[in-house]
């Protein structure tokens, strides 16, 4: 553990008194505020989008960079603008995907102490940058009407479980979730079956039809596409 994490546990265990707390706390307020404000002025004529989440750290010579860009540009000739989380790997290349396909590329990004500033394939104006994972996974999932879920880490598992949890509790509507990456994502549904559905009975049966399994770039897009024509609506951009 570093020097400045040890400080950060050190602080947050140390006595305050109440004007401190008071400031403190009403200062963090503005700011969330402030973010939920901008998040829903910038978005809220945007569009039917889908979101296409996956790992920073993938390179544009993995497979699944291409493939997230190829998604991105097909979805965007369906009508679609796509959302990213803003940043350099997957995200870069569903932004890249989308302006390449001349459709609405918007970005939320998250300001990190490593790694992600945001990239340069996002319009200017559908630009976000956000303080709290809170806010910008709530504007994901408000300005969303798809989900895409390709290889990443524990931000990516986050937002993926946030978006079924959501569509499972009903507090959002039904919407198409596609994984992509069938090898990379059984584990997880392995385990989803065998422990957390057969074993422990913590979810039901149907749960397992809230999200899709695919292995190439026309099945991701056409389950969205298809969705929606089941209720005969479609984008309007």
């Amino acid at each position: 553990m570093t020097n400045e994490n040890e400080n950060k546990i050190r602080r947050a265990f140390a006595t305050k008194d109440w004007s401190e707390v008071k400031a403190q706390n009403s200062w963090q307020i503005f700011k969330i505020m402030g973010e939920f404000v901008e998040g829903f002025e910038k978005m809220s004529k945007i569009g039917p989008c889908v979101s296409i989440f996956g790992s920073a750290r993938t390179k544009p010579d993995n497979i699944y960079y291409q493939m997230a860009e190829e998604i991105a540009f097909k979805l965007v000739k369906e009508g679609y603008g796509i959302i990213s989380g803003g940043g350099p790997g997957i995200m870069e290349a569903a932004n890249k995907g989308a302006q390449r396909g001349g459709g609405k590329s918007v970005g939320l990004n998250i300001e990190l102490p490593f790694e992600q500033k945001h990239n340069d394939f996002i319009d200017k104006d559908k630009c976000l940058n956000f303080d709290y994972f809170f806010v910008r996974k709530t504007i994901f999932l408000k300005y969303s009407q798809g989900f895409i879920g390709m290889p990443g880490g524990f931000g990516t598992i986050d937002e993926l479980f946030e978006s079924l949890t959501l569509v499972q509790t009903h507090k959002i509507a039904q919407f198409p979730v596609v994984l992509v990456g069938k090898s990379y994502w059984e584990g997880l549904i392995d385990w989803i079956k065998s422990t957390m559905l057969e074993k422990e009975k913590n979810i039901n049966p149907s749960d397992l039809d809230l999200f899709k399994i695919v292995d190439t770039t026309d099945e991701a897009v056409k389950h969205i596409v298809d969705f929606y024509s089941k209720y005969l609506l479609k984008p309007n951009f």
